[in-house]
C-alpha cells in the first residue's frame, strides 16, 4: 500500500483503493494545514504528525467496531482536542476525470477576491482560480496532498435550476487531472442520484481544512 497520503489519493484516483481489509492506516499530515481522516471501503486512513501510537490507543478507546472507529464522534473529538483544531461536519468524496472539449456553459476567469467563495477557497488552498457565470461562480485550487479541489456557488435566486450540476460539469472541461470534491452526503449533482453523476464517490472525509 502506498505510503503517504498523496501516493494513496493518485491511487484512488485511477479506481485503486486501500485493502478492504477492515483496517486504519496513520500517515504523516502532506502539510500543517491538512489533516484529518478518510474512510474508504472498510479501510480509514488517518492523516496526522500525531504519535500513531497515541492514535490507535485513541481508537481502541471508542469501544466499537474497529471498521466504524475512525468516523466515531469519540474518536474524531479526542483527535480534534489533541491537535486543537476545529471541525465541521463530515464530507462525501468524489472524484471526476478530465474531459475534453468546451465546457457546457460559458465560464469567464475572474480575480475576485472579495467573492465569498474565492475568499473562502484562498484561505484553505494554492493556486485558486475562479470563474464566473450569470448567477454563479466555479473555484479550483490545490487541498488536501496537492490534490486539485472544486466548488461552486450558486446565487439563492437561480437554485433548483441546475445551474450547480453545469458548474461541477463544466469543471472537468478547465483542467488536465482529477478533480475532486467535498460535498454534503445529500447533493444529487454529484453522489450518483441523477442520470450522469459527474463524479464518481470515493469514500467520506472529514474536512481538513476545517480543522
Amino acid at each position: 500500500m502506498a505510503e503517504t497520503l498523496q501516493e494513496i489519493l493518485e491511487a484512488v484516483a485511477r479506481g485503486v483503493f486501500p485493502p478492504e481489509d477492515g483496517r486504519t492506516t496513520v500517515v504523516p499530515q502532506p502539510s500543517a494545514r491538512n489533516a484529518g481522516v478518510l474512510a474508504f471501503t472498510a479501510h480509514s486512513v488517518v492523516f496526522t504528525d500525531e504519535d500513531p501510537d497515541w492514535v490507535y490507543a485513541a481508537l481502541r478507546h471508542v469501544g466499537c467496531d474497529a471498521l466504524a472507529a475512525p468516523m466515531n464522534p469519540r474518536f474524531l473529538a479526542a483527535l480534534v482536542e489533541r491537535t486543537g483544531r476545529a471541525s465541521e461536519t463530515i464530507d462525501a468524496v468524489l472524484v471526476g476525470s478530465p474531459l475534453p472539449g468546451e465546457p457546457p456553459i460559458a465560464l469567464k476567469e475572474i480575480e475576485d477576491a472579495e467573492h465569498p467563495r474565492v475568499g473562502y477557497a484562498r484561505r484553505r488552498r494554492d493556486d485558486v482560480r475562479a470563474w464566473a457565470v450569470e448567477g454563479g461562480v466555479l473555484v479550483t485550487g490545490r487541498g488536501v496532498a496537492g490534490r486539485l479541489e472544486v466548488s461552486v456557488e450558486v446565487d439563492e435566486g437561480v437554485r433548483h435550476r441546475g445551474l450547480g450540476r453545469l458548474l461541477v460539469s463544466a469543471a472537468r472541461h478547465v483542467v488536465t487531472e482529477p478533480l475532486w470534491a467535498q460535498v454534503a452526503p445529500g447533493t444529487p449533482a454529484v453522489c450518483g442520484r441523477s442520470r450522469r453523476p459527474a463524479y464518481r464517490p470515493v469514500g467520506a472525509e472529514l474536512p481538513p481544512h476545517a480543522w
